[in-house]
This record gives structure tokens, C-alpha cells and sequence, in this order.
């Protein structure tokens, strides 16, 4: 049945066209110039000369003028018209030489110089005024060499003059048919094959026949060209096989026919046909190679140079009609790894192929939505660092695609905004602004200039995706010019782009990564100088900050040097040591957790580098008294504290052994200790060495000493310093548990004892004392009285702190020695103040304080009693006196204790008390041996007090209650004053009342283990039972008158 054909009245019958004689289409489209085509422009023939880093050898013909896109005559041997006739000249039915010929690129228009300047005076007709800034398809149709050639006078112009009979397109038919029922074995076969689906191609337009053949076979095409392509050799190019199924899928693109995309097994084969290509040796190689192992008549250079520009052709041919850029997506992801290998002729290959492509598109740009061009931001970053190739042909090739790249996305992003959108008029006038400073052809001298140009199209994501390339391709650019490159190029973008950024953690966590890989100091100045300007913006401050948080402390080497060299510009240094120390201030403000977080040991550490590096020292000054006092805080938090009590994110330590030397608390005094020294507090730092205050501020118990040793150090030394930290306290007291607490508050009070603290208002210093001493913590208490006491000098402060009187009495029944002498010691500041009611009470608090186990609380009630005796008005003396006379015999006592100062106390306050009563001590009183080696004073002593107080004070009751004082010196002398006292009592009296109570307590005494106390004891027990013994005279008088009445008179 005769096969139906469009556009035709009849069909014309032939025979089978025999492999050998088969014709080839011709086509009017200047793409396949040689093939039957009329002869192209001389600018239409821009192609590329080389294809690999090796130079063809020189000849004698003249050297190809590649940038201009001119190519000089080649030498005379090969046809300029078509480059296959040319390849199989000469040859037989299975071999052709190839020799030195004109390859031609389709892409180029007639009107195309080459050149990669941008016409500036044509990319907008807008006015400079921004206020005048509107955009139409004209202004950007009007941008230099961004003009759309017709398709139909370039690659729509496929269809013959004289179609081919349906004859022919039959016998075509059967033979490709019969090779999808069978196989082909020679390279003849291979290539009559290919050519015959090419020719057959050329039939779609106007025959259904073709078209409904094509499409049903278009896997068994795709599997039969996989086939061919793996058959070819890797390493060597010895036939035009590889070459044909290049120009057959182009042809079959130009058709409409997309063999390479719509299904895996053309993305699989699309991947081999490029690897087929790019992989292939160099050029200098494969001519070597054929000098040792001769493969025919081949010229292996000129088939490789045909071959390339088939492969380019086709690249191109999927481009032409491509409005949502599906293929340019798909073409670039088919080249990115070859953009990015190791080898140098495969990376300009793989660049030539794609400035080719992206020349061609841009050429015959016509857009519609929706876009399916993903990646933009990669796209233009591996461009760019190609534009820094150390391999200047790659640098020029890759400065050409980027520059056609530029237009497409021009184009793209006007369709894909609103045409009056701000931001796109901004970034079309930017970009207008930009190219009048930089002209195009220097991308490949300067790279980073495509950072500033692409900048202000690019999106938040491709941004992103532009610094991600970046950063991924350090790890294996190996050349330092490449590096450079890539560094300039990402310090540029961040610059440029500001605060438009969006997956900043992403790029921070890229950027730690690859900081260990980086070796050249200025590379890695460039990639800290990224960091600083991330972190200096207020907007990503925190996302860095708590991104660089968050990996093993101690830092290592690299996080270290990135935290010690900070780049950031004065006004925005404090703004990041302020949100760093906050990330620690509310580690100390949240409720007490189990754990430590981990950001409080982090925190800690990146102060300490940032003091180390000193580049933010002007922040540093500013924030010391913040800084300083969050420190003291964090040691007081970490004090017995090892990494296993610090929570810790899980994995963060999967790579490392955690050493049991690092623990919180020794970041926190190292951080503390460089703060001193980078702040110039040397002889701070030196009075913490000396007196051993780094040690106490370690301890548990002893921390607050060391606090205050500090303290009062910086101010001895740095009076301003000390004032600010004063006045940064005053809010912040009450902030925070109660570690914070206290370590703001044992700082604070240290400080009052400089003169500005009188000008506090008395709600920040009297009032908060007050409330401190009520606070249920002891260590509070001893505080709010240390401050009082320092406060107490002042004398407009003492009317605010006597109110407190009552308070303060109190905390003399307090357990804790250090807050009981601290109250003795501001009422020996007050007492001379004091009301009598006030007075007397305390006295009565005081006395019963005398034999205080604790020898200072002991000593200094005696002092604070005798100071209240001195203290009593003379018309409240008699109301005293018997509280006077009641401390005799106790004092009298305790001049006997075996502590000195306490002994000498007593006899200091007991002469007050004689002084009160006006009495004259004898000087035996004022002897310090002690009265059982020394009985004649003894014995004055008592004489004395026996006499003065008989009748008015129970001396011998009083004395006797001392004899089971714990202390040995005591009982021992109480029990040798109650002997003496037995001469200067009432001994009728005595036995009236009884003397078993005095004898009771004497033979518990016998049995003490202390023998010179048995002895004197068992003295004074005899002298009680001898008084006990002895007749009452009043008996005895009256029997002796009752015998005087019974004698006679």
C-alpha cells in the first residue's frame, strides 16, 4: 500500500537505496554548512578552533582569531563546505581521510561580531532618574546582542528544496527498520545507518509516514545509539561513528524529536554520549597515539575537531526551541562534573561546549512560563570560578558563556516579575550601573566582578546556591589562583548582596567544613572575612553566633582563627560581643537545670578566643564591667562541674574522647583571666596571682572570697573601672538564681566602700541590704551586713541604717560567727546612738553571749558591752547598775581564759564596769598569771569584790555556776574563788540557807581528770563543810543565859 504523503499529489515508487550509495539530505540551514547547503557568511562560521588545553601544531596556515569568532582559511588539502565530504575524501567504502577543514557554528548571526562587550548605550532607554524608571519589552529587547533572531532564518530553514520521494522514504524506512530486526557489525553499516535516520529526519515536516515510523521507534533509536556509543573505544577516536549520532540527534532535535530527554534511558544515554566526549584524551595525546599505533588514514586531530563541533552542534540543536529552559537545565546538569574536573582539557571542553550553547540560546531566547531552570545561582558560580581558570582558554570561554548567560537571565527574570516590580527596576539599573565600571571582557581577569553584576538578579535561594558552589568547590580546587578566585568571589557577593540572604546556618556550617581544607593564608582571610560580615549584620548576628556555637569546645584551630580574627568594622564590634555575652547571660537567668547547657560552656570559650585575637578590643572596654561580672557568674555556675554534668547535643562529640582535664569552669577562668589582661589589668591580674584568688575563686566554699579579692583590687587600682561595674549592678541584682545572685552581690558590696557609693539613692543600697537581711540564705545576711558596715562611714547614710537596729540585734543569736561579728561590729559604730531601750536590750543579748564557744564572738561582745556601759547617759545609771554588777563575776572570770586577747578583754571591760560603779580595782585584778599558781592576788581579789559586793550581788552563787564552764581555766578558778569567798560571807546566813548545794557540786568536782582542780576542790569543799560545822553564836548566847538563870542567886 503506498504510503500516505503530505503536500504531495503522487508518490513516486523506487528501489532500496544501497548502503554504499546512499545520498545525504541537503539542507538550507546554515547549521550543516557543507552538506549541500549554500556557502554561510564568514562571521556565520564562528567556531572554535581548539577543544582541549593541547594548541594544534603549528602549520603553516595562519592561526585561528578566536575571540573575534573570525576562523582564518585553513590550509588548502580539505573542503571548507562540508565537513564529512571532507572527512571521507580519498578513502574507500569503509575508510576516508579526514583532513584539516572550516568547521561552522550555527548559532551565529550575520550581525555578530564576536565580541563580548555589551553595547551600553542600548541596555535601557530609561532615564537616569529612578522616579522615571519603567520597563518594557522593548528595553529589554533593546539590550545589546539580546535580540532574538527569526527561527525561520536559521534553524527552521531544514526542509530541502527538492523533498525526497516517497520512494526513497520508504527504502529509508525499511533499511533503518531492518536494523532495529537485526545488528550491525561494520563501521559502514554504523554510519549508513546513522545517516539514513538523519535523512529520514529531514522528511517530518511534510510526511506522515516518517513521523508515525520515528515516534514509534524512538526507544529502539535511543537503545541501538546507546549501543554504538559503547561500542566506540574510551581512550582513542579512530572513526566518524561517534561523530554521526552527534549530527543524527541533533537533526532529530531540530524536527522536534528529543531523543536525549523524556525518558531514563535517553538521560542515561545523553549522559554516556557526553562522557564519550569530554573523557576522550587530549588532543595532543590522541596524535601521539597515532604516531605509535597508526589507525588508517584518519587525521585524528581534524576528526576530533569535527567530532567536538558535531557535539556541540547538538547540544545547541536542544536549545534552539527551548521557552521553559528544560534542556538548558538538563545540558547543564550533564556538564557539571566535567565544569569541575580535575583535568584541564576536560574542564575546556566541557566550557566550550557550554558558552556555545548558552551563545546559541541566547541568540534564539524565546521565554515562556513556567521556567524550569533550576539553579541559577550554581549555574553563574561555576562560571565564574571557570572565569578564574588557570587555563586561560578556559577562563575566555567560561568569560564568553557568562556573558551570554547575563542576557538569558536578563530575559528570564523580566518575564518572571512584574515588569514594573521596585526591585526589578533597581536591579536592571544596577546592573546598568555596574557594566558601564566593568566591561564584560574582563570577567576572565576578574572574577569576582560577575559576583557584582549577577548579584542583583539573583534571589534569596540562588544566593544561596551561588556561596554553596563556591564553598563546595574548595574542596578541590587545588590551584591558589582558583582559590583566590573563588575567595574574592564570595567575599564580593556577600558584600554586594547585604541582608538578602536566607539559609545562612547552611552556609555557615559549609564554611566550617572547608575551613580545615584551606590552605593559603589570603584564601582563608577572605573566608573569615565572610564570616564577619554575616555576623556583623544585626540580621544573621544570632543565626551565626549560635550556628559557630554549636560544634566541640575547645574549639580546634580553624574555629579558633575564625573566632580570633573577626573582620568587622567598629560600630558593629560591640553589637557582637553584646549578643554573644547575652547567649551566656541567659544560660544564668533561665531556672536551675540539672545540667548545664552546653551553649554556656561554648559561649565561654568563643569569648576567650575573641579576647585572644583582641580584634574586638574597643567592644571589649566597653562591655567589661558586663563581661566581667558574667564571667565571676559562670565560674560560680561551673564550680565542681565536669563535661558529663553539661548537656551536651547529641553526636557532637562522635568523632573525639572528651579529656577529663577540659571542664567548664577552666574556660571560664581562662576567658576571665584574658579579659583582666587584654582590658590592661595587669596589677589586678597580679593581686589575684599573689594572694591566691584564682584558687579561691574555684572553691565552693571559698568563692566569694576570691570575688571580693577581686573587687577590691580593681579598686585599689582602677577606681573607673570598679565605678562602672558599681553602677551596671545597681539594676541587676536581684536578676538570676541565686548563684548569680551572689556573685553580683558579694562584688556590689566590696564596692560600696568607695566614696561614690553615698550617692546611690538609699533604695539601691540601704533598702536592698535591708531586704537582704531577712533573706533566708545566711550567706545574704553576711553580705547585707559587710555592705552596712562599709556604708556605716558615711555619715548621711548612718540615719538610714539605725533604722535597721532592730534587724541587726536580732542577727546577734545567728549561728554563723561571721555574721554575728559582723553585727557587733556596726553596733559599735551605732551604740553611742542607740535609745536606753535599745541599749538595755542589747546588753541583756550581749551578756548571754559571754563564753561563747566562738573565742572572737566571745571577745567582742565583751568589747561591744563595755562600749554600752560607756554609752549610758548618767540619768539612766541606776537603771543599769544591776546588769553592771551581774557581768562582775563573769568577767572577773574570763580574765582567767586561756585565750589571751579574750582574757585581756575582760579585764578591760571590768574596769568600765568599776569605772560605772566608781570603784578603784586593786592591781592584783590586772595580773595575768594565773590565781591557783598565785594565791596572794587571788586572794586580794576576791577581799575586794567580797567586800564590794556583800549584800548587794550572790558572788558565791554566780561563782559557783562557772564551775562546770567546758573550759579548764575557768572551772579551776571559779572553784578556787568560791573557797576564798568563804571568808568574807555571812557564815550564819550560809548555814541558815544550808551549804549542801555549794558541797554537791564541789564532789562532782572531785572526780574531775584534772588533778590541780581535785586539789583545789577538795581545799574549798573542807572549808565549806567547816563552816557548815561550826555553832551558831546565836545558840550559844542563848544557853548561856539560860544557864545564868538557873545558878542561885
Amino acid at each position: 500500500m503506498p504510503l500516505p504523503h503530505r503536500g504531495r499529489n503522487s508518490r513516486v515508487a523506487g528501489s532500496r537505496v544501497a548502503s554504499t550509495s546512499l545520498p545525504r539530505a541537503t539542507a538550507h540551514s546554515p547549521r550543516r554548512a557543507g552538506r549541500g547547503a549554500p556557502s554561510s557568511s564568514h562571521a556565520q562560521r564562528l567556531t572554535r578552533r581548539r577543544h582541549s588545553s593541547e594548541q594544534v601544531p603549528p602549520g603553516p596556515e595562519p592561526e585561528a582569531d578566536f575571540r573575534s569568532g573570525k576562523w582564518l582559511q585553513e590550509r588548502a588539502g580539505g573542503d571548507t563546505r562540508d565537513s564529512r565530504q571532507a572527512a571521507r575524501a580519498g578513502m574507500g567504502s569503509r575508510h576516508r581521510i579526514c583532513s584539516r577543514e572550516e568547521v561552522v557554528i550555527p548559532c551565529a548571526s550575520d550581525n555578530d561580531s564576536g565580541s563580548v562587550d555589551l553595547q551600553l548605550s542600548n541596555l535601557e532607554n530609561i532615564e537616569k532618574d529612578p522616579s522615571s524608571l519603567e520597563l518594557t519589552d522593548s528595553n529589554i529587547s533593546d539590550i545589546a546582542e539580546l535580540s532574538r533572531e527569526p527561527l525561520t532564518d536559521s534553524f527552521r530553514r531544514l526542509t530541502q528544496k527538492d523533498p525526497l520521494s516517497e520512494s526513497i522514504v520508504e527504502r529509508l524506512i525499511q533499511s533503518i527498520q531492518e536494523v532495529f530486526d537485526g545488528e550491525l557489525q561494520s563501521e559502514l553499516e554504523k554510519l549508513t545507518f546513522l545517516r539514513s535516520l538523519s535523512s529520514l529526519s529531514r522528511t517530518l515536516p511534510y510526511d506522515d509516514t516518517t513521523e508515525s515510523f520515528i515516534h514509534s521507534h524512538i526507544e529502539d533509536v535511543v537503545c541501538i545509539l546507546n549501543m554504538l556509543v559503547e561500542e566506540e573505544p574510551v581512550h582513542s577516536l579512530l572513526s566518524s561513528v561517534l561523530q554521526e549520532v552527534f549530527v543524527t540527534i541533533a537533526d532529530l532535535s531540530y524536527q522536534g524529536v528529543h531523543l536525549l530527554s523524556g525518558s531514563e534511558d535517553g538521560a542515561d544515554l545523553f549522559s554516556l554520549i557526553t562522557k564519550s566526549i569530554i573523557t576522550l584524551p587530549s588532543v595532543t595525546t590522541l596524535i601521539q597515539l597515532q604516531e605509535i599505533m597508526p589507525s588508517g588514514s584518519y587525521n585524528t586531530e581534524c576528526l576530533y575537531r569535527q567530532t567536538f563541533q558535531a557535539f556541540s552542534e547538538m547540544l545547541q540543536s536542544l536549545v534552539v526551541e527551548d521557552p521553559h529552559l528544560e534542556n538548558l537545565d538538563t545540558i547543564f546538569k550533564q556538564m557539571d562534573p566535567w565544569l569541575q574536573s580535575t583535568k584541564d582539557h576536560e574542564r575546556e571542553r566541557a566550557t566550550a561546549s557550554m558558552a556555545q550553547v548558552l551563545k546559541c540560546l541566547s541568540r534564539h531566547l524565546s521565554l515562556k512560563l513556567p521556567l524550569r531552570f533550576q539553579r541559577l545561582g550554581h549555574r553563574v558560580a561555576l562560571l565564574a570560578l571557570l572565569c578564574g581558570d588557570p587555563v586561560k582558554e578556559v577562563a575566555e570561554e567560561a568569560a564568553a558563556g557568562t556573558h551570554y548567560l547575563l542576557h538569558i537571565t536578563l530575559r528570564l527574570k523580566y518575564i518572571s516579575y512584574d515588569k514594573n516590580h521596585p526591585s526589578l527596576r533597581r536591579a536592571m539599573k544596577k546592573c546598568r550601573e555596574l557594566l558601564e565600571l566593568y566591561s564584560i571582557k574582563r570577567f576572565y581577569s576578574c572574577p569576582f566582578k560577575i559576583a557584582q553584576v549577577f548579584e542583583v538578579f539573583l534571589n534569596s535561594n540562588e544566593l544561596c546556591q551561588f556561596v554553596m558552589t563556591i564553598l563546595d568547590s574548595l574542596e578541590n580546587l587545588k590551584h591558589p589562583s582558583t582559590q583566590q578566585s573563588a575567595g574574592e568571589l564570595l567575599l564580593t557577593l556577600v558584600k554586594n548582596a547585604e541582608s538578602r540572604f536566607e539559609k545562612v546556618p547552611e552556609i555557615m556550617g559549609v564554611i566550617c567544613a572547608r575551613l580545615c581544607i584551606i590552605s593559603q593564608p589570603r584564601v582563608r582571610r577572605q573566608i573569615i572575612n565572610t564570616v564577619s560580615l554575616f555576623i556583623s549584620r544585626p540580621k544573621y548576628t544570632d543565626i551565626v553566633i549560635n550556628h559557630l556555637l554549636c560544634h566541640p569546645v575547645p574549639y580546634d584551630r580553624h574555629l579558633g582563627e575564625l573566632w580570633r580574627t573577626l573582620e568587622v568594622e567598629l560600630p558593629s564590634t560591640t553589637w557582637i560581643l553584646w549578643r554573644l555575652l547575652r547567649k551566656l547571660q541567659k544560660c544564668h537567668n533561665a531556672p536551675t537545670q540539672e545540667k548545664m547547657a552546653y551553649v554556656a560552656v561554648a559561649a565561654t570559650d568563643a569569648l576567650y578566643e575573641v579576647f585572644v585575637g583582641n580584634r574586638l578590643r574597643a567592644a571589649t572596654f566597653r562591655l567589661f564591667p558586663q563581661l566581667l561580672m558574667t564571667l565571676l557568674i559562670q565560674i560560680h555556675h561551673s564550680i565542681g562541674l565536669t563535661m558529663s554534668d553539661v548537656a551536651i547535643p547529641s553526636g557532637l562529640y562522635t568523632e573525639q574522647e572528651m579529656s577529663s582535664e577540659v571542664t567548664p569552669l577552666c574556660f571560664a577562668i581562662q576567658a576571665t583571666k584574658t579579659l583582666l589582661l587584654r582590658t590592661l589589668c595587669w596589677q589586678e591580674f597580679n593581686i589575684m596571682e599573689k594572694n591566691k584568688g584564682w584558687t579561691l575563686l574555684e572553691g565552693k566554699e571559698c568563692h566569694l572570697q576570691g570575688v571580693s579579692l577581686l573587687a577590691n583590687a580593681l579598686l585599689e587600682r582602677n577606681r573607673l573601672l570598679a565605678h562602672k561595674v558599681m553602677y551596671l549592678l545597681v539594676p541587676l541584682l536581684n536578676r538570676g538564681n541565686d548563684k548569680h545572685k551572689l556573685t553580683s552581690a558579694g562584688f556590689f558590696v566590696e564596692l560600696l566602700q568607695s566614696p561614690v557609693a553615698r550617692r546611690l539613692p538609699s533604695i539601691y543600697s540601704v533598702v536592698r541590704l535591708k531586704d537582704w537581711l531577712h533573706h533566708g540564705n545566711s550567706v545574704f545576711k553576711f553580705l547585707a551586713l559587710k555592705g552596712l558596715r562599709y556604708l556605716i562611714k558615711h555619715q548621711e547614710m548612718r540615719e538610714g541604717i539605725k533604722s535597721l537596729l532592730p534587724c541587726i540585734l536580732d542577727l546577734l543569736c545567728e549561728t554563723d560567727e561571721k555574721i554575728v561579728l559582723l553585727a557587733i561590729q556596726i553596733l559599735l559604730q551605732l551604740v553611742g546612738t542607740m535609745d536606753f531601750t535599745t541599749l538595755t536590750a542589747m546588753m541583756k543579748t550581749l551578756f548571754s553571749l559571754f563564753g561563747d564557744v566562738r573565742p572572737d564572738v566571745h571577745r567582742f561582745s565583751m568589747t561591744l558591752f563595755g562600749a554600752s556601759i560607756k554609752s549610758v547617759k548618767y540619768t539612766d545609771k541606776k537603771s543599769v547598775e544591776n546588769q553592771v554588777l551581774d557581768s562582775l563575776v563573769p568577767l572577773l572570770l574570763y580574765s582567767q581564759d586561756e585565750n589571751d586577747a579574750v582574757a585581756e578583754e575582760s579585764r578591760q571591760v571590768l574596769t568600765i564596769c568599776a569605772q560605772f560603779l566608781k570603784w578603784k580595782l586593786p592591781q592584783e585584778v590586772y595580773c595575768k598569771d594565773p590565781w591557783y599558781i598565785s594565791p596572794r592576788e587571788a586572794g586580794a581579789v576576791c577581799r575586794f569584790f567580797g567586800k564590794k559586793c556583800q549584800g548587794t550581788v550572790n558572788l558565791l552563787a554566780q561563782t559557783l555556776m562557772f564551775s562546770k564552764n567546758a573550759k579548764l581555766p575557768i572551772r579551776r578558778a571559779a572553784v578556787l574563788f568560791v573557797g576564798l569567798l568563804l571568808k568574807y560571807v555571812d557564815h550564819s546566813e550560809l548555814r541558815m540557807k544550808g551549804t549542801d548545794w555549794i558541797e554537791n557540786d564541789l564532789r562532782d568536782l572531785l572526780g574531775d581528770p584534772e588533778p590541780s582542780l581535785r586539789i583545789i576542790a577538795s581545799r574549798a569543799l573542807f572549808r565549806v563543810q567547816k563552816v557548815g560545822a561550826e555553832p551558831d553564836p546565836r545558840q550559844s548566847v542563848c544557853g548561856l543565859r539560860n544557864l545564868i538563870r538557873c545558878l542561885p542567886t
